[in-house]
């Protein structure tokens, strides 16, 4: 027996949409995160994005405490903290002050990507040297940081020895897949706008795992598009603001989130249509129905210990909807 009542969580990138100013966007986040709470879901991450005039997820951590201080129960975090950005001593600072302030509610996902362009990476980036490199070192200073007084060097994170807030690893290849495997963290994959090594990635963690202080066993964790609906036909209406987000990537455009169109034929060519789906490919799309059937099929697949839903809907309240629907597919509702 296939099991999908499964932990589900939310990952948002936080997009303005159209007619929408940046505090519009930021208020939209809240109040998703204090719907889905009511929800039962089980966390709540907010992405990391620089010089994207579309979206309002720069300065992560701000984000994050600002929806911990409207929420109540969630699990608040990131989705991720780019580190080749940040000195690992301020994100522990950052966190740990968080923690302090929340105790128990927050998770900090790590990425090893710059979240922008080569130009704004290079203004973004703390040192010359390309710090992507120092990425399995960055970890393990959180790691140490949040870890116990005996553990710690001369520099400590004050607030956060002892904090242990909870690690993942975030990826979109088999190289994040290997990392989180030597340090027996959770691994949580970007299937929602890269799923082309999905399935390679999720079989070398798990193959090479290895048991840590952290975590006895795998815990797999993919992001998913989900736009659940009352009919499939609604799904595929409402799926094209997702599909005009994803062509805004391949042609380099920055329209924010657009409102639903009947067809998309007059707005992408042939080739991008085919690089737009292709980031898409792995969706769970329609009625409740058939999105628990999708559901059902990738569990028997992959099972993942836990899913993360990314829903670009245009429509607040269509976008609420849709949660409720998949948290009701999970629970057998």
């Amino acid at each position: 027996m296939i099991n999908i009542n499964i932990p589900v969580s939310v990952l948002n990138l936080s997009p303005i949409r159209q007619g929408q100013e940046p505090k519009d966007a930021i208020d939209a986040m809240v109040d998703l995160a204090k719907a889905t709470e009511e929800m039962g879901y089980n966390r709540y991450w907010i992405a990391e994005h620089h010089n994207t005039p579309t979206l309002v997820s720069s300065a992560t951590s701000i984000l994050i405490k600002h929806t911990l201080e409207h929420t109540k129960t969630i699990r608040v975090g990131s989705g991720g903290v780019m580190l080749p950005n940040h000195s690992p001593l301020v994100v522990a600072e950052q966190f740990g002050t968080m923690a302090t302030i929340y105790p128990n509610r927050l998770d900090l996902g790590l990425g090893r990507a710059p979240g922008t362009d080569m130009m704004t990476a290079s203004a973004l980036r703390r040192s010359q040297n390309d710090s992507v490199y120092t990425f399995p070192n960055d970890v393990n200073s959180l790691l140490t940081y949040f870890g116990p007084e005996e553990k710690q060097g001369y520099v400590k994170a004050y607030p956060g020895v002892g904090t242990k807030i909870p690690l993942y690893i975030l990826g979109s290849s088999t190289d994040s897949a290997n990392l989180a495997a030597q340090l027996g963290l959770p691994y949580v994959f970007a299937s929602h706008f890269a799923p082309r090594h999905m399935e390679e990635a999720i079989s070398i963690y798990r193959n090479r795992f290895q048991p840590s202080d952290y975590l006895d066993s795998p815990y797999m964790m993919v992001c998913l598009n989900v736009i659940a609906t009352e009919t499939d036909e609604e799904a595929k209406r409402e799926s094209t603001t997702m599909q005009q987000f994803f062509l805004n990537i391949v042609q380099g455009t920055q329209f924010p989130l657009q409102p639903p169109v009947n067809s998309m034929d007059n707005l992408w060519s042939e080739p991008e249509k085919e690089m737009a789906s292709s980031m898409t490919s792995v969706a769970l799309m329609g009625s409740k129905e058939t999105v628990k059937a999708q559901l059902t099929n990738f569990q028997e697949k992959y099972n993942v210990d836990e899913i993360m839903a990314v829903s670009f809907i245009f429509n607040p309240e269509k976008q609420k909807r849709s949660y409720q629907i998949f948290k009701e597919i999970v629970e057998g509702k």
